[in-house]
């Protein structure tokens, strides 16, 4: 059987095509770039895969693209073959386009809270699936072969990989700065409110009919014309989560620097505390915290997770439920994880056995200085996360769930 498989920039493109390939599919690559073509009203891009498949002298058993794209929807719809998407973007707006109600569709998404979400709203073949990590390939990257030059550039206390949302371009909240100092003042503050709460995202709720008016003044925003997506959602998951990570990563970051790295209190050991982001971060270098630069998801994140004692995970609030696919990959590599609370992982893995999970700022710093204290404990949670990731959790078991959707 053969496979349309729709290729753009997308993390997991190798592993998901050996997987397939693995099971005995014949795949066709069609390459696209999601930056520079229409993904969502595309004519020119519909029209390459209807003729693709067309031309094609075998069936295509289905067509398959990491997010779902609108206008993959419509040629698949019109070629009569299934489009499977597997979304692990959040938040990611074409997915709230009507094509995803076509009966051609199989979506699958890492977030559970999602999937609900879209099935109120009339999408019926959607279906709950988490990331998966290429264990294997993990495997192959052994931490000790490397020069010892490379050893200590990944090696850390405290590590966190990822973007601290302070380049401009990140910065849609910075349009707020603009407001009424009344809305200002109640924008902070149920941002400040959300930023202590996890598990349950309020946000969309308390956006008013008249606080979205002032929004609307400095940051306007118009539903897609195909779109079923609300004003109130974009401000919430777009803008002000955006503006909570921004927020707390720096918060949490500087807090651990002045905690573990410049403190002098014997109550909390010392540490090297490293960030790997391609941004500048002069506020938390100030702090204490090694600002190591950008690092290549493939070659080089695994090493970074596989040299740290403590992996930390912060995720966007946008992220109402789902597993980022970054603890995946830390608990793949044999990572300890320290993440926030997502209700998601109460359905694969076992808090304090598999990941440890913090409920404050308080919380936070207390579990690291317990576990950069307590190796045993440390290393024991890691190799149960990891056989756990490796067992269940993998690229080829993903497949094999998608497949019994399209049957």
């Amino acid at each position: 059987m053969r496979i349309l498989y729709l290729e753009w920039a997308a993390m997991g493109n190798e592993f998901m095509q050996a997987a397939m390939k693995k099971k005995g599919y014949e795949v066709k690559i069609l390459a696209f770039d999601q930056k520079t073509e229409d993904t969502r009203y595309g004519y020119e891009l519909a029209e390459r895969i209807a003729k693709t498949v067309m031309e094609a002298p075998a069936e295509y058993a289905f067509a398959f693209s990491f997010n779902f794209f609108p206008t993959i929807a419509v040629a698949c719809k019109a070629c009569r073959i299934p489009y499977v998407s597997w979304t692990y973007d959040s938040p990611f707006i074409q997915l709230y386009s009507e094509t995803a109600r076509y009966e051609t569709n199989r979506i699958f998404h890492f977030d559970s809270y999602e999937v609900e979400k879209l099935k109120a709203n009339g999408v019926e073949n959607v279906w709950y699936l988490p990331m998966a990590a290429p264990v294997a390939h993990y495997d192959g990257m052994d931490f000790e072969k490397l020069s010892a030059k490379e050893r200590a550039y990944y090696t850390s206390d405290v590590s966190f990989v990822g973007s601290t949302y302070t380049e401009k371009k990140q910065q849609l909240y910075s349009r707020f700065d603009n407001l009424d100092p009344y809305t200002k003042g109640y924008v902070d503050s149920i941002v400040n409110a959300q930023q202590r709460v996890y598990g349950y995202n309020f946000l969309e709720e308390v956006l008013t009919p008249e606080i979205v008016s002032k929004l609307q003044k400095v940051a306007p925003w118009e539903v897609h014309k195909d779109g079923f997506e609300t004003v109130e959602w974009v401000y919430a998951d777009y803008f002000l989560s955006r503006m909570i990570a921004a927020k707390e990563r720096r918060e949490i970051l500087k807090m651990l620097g002045e905690t573990f790295v410049k403190n002098a209190d014997p109550a909390y050991p010392k540490a090297v505390v490293k960030l790997f982001t391609h941004e500048k971060t002069p506020e938390l270098e100030n702090a204490g915290v090694k600002n190591m630069g950008r690092i290549d998801y493939l070659n080089q994140m695994p090493y970074a997770f596989k040299g740290a004692k403590i992996n930390l995970n912060i995720s966007l609030r946008s992220i109402r439920a789902g597993i980022p696919l970054r603890c995946m990959d830390i608990m793949g590599c044999g990572g300890f994880l320290l993440t926030n609370y997502q209700p998601d992982f109460m359905r694969h893995f076992t808090p304090d056995e598999d990941f440890v999970f913090f409920e404050s700022m308080q919380d936070l710093k207390e579990k690291v200085a317990y576990y950069l204290t307590h190796e045993d404990a440390r290393t024991a949670i890691a190799e149960s996360g990891y056989r756990k990731v490796k067992e269940v959790h993998t690229f080829e078991a993903r497949l094999g769930e998608m497949e019994e959707r399209i049957r």
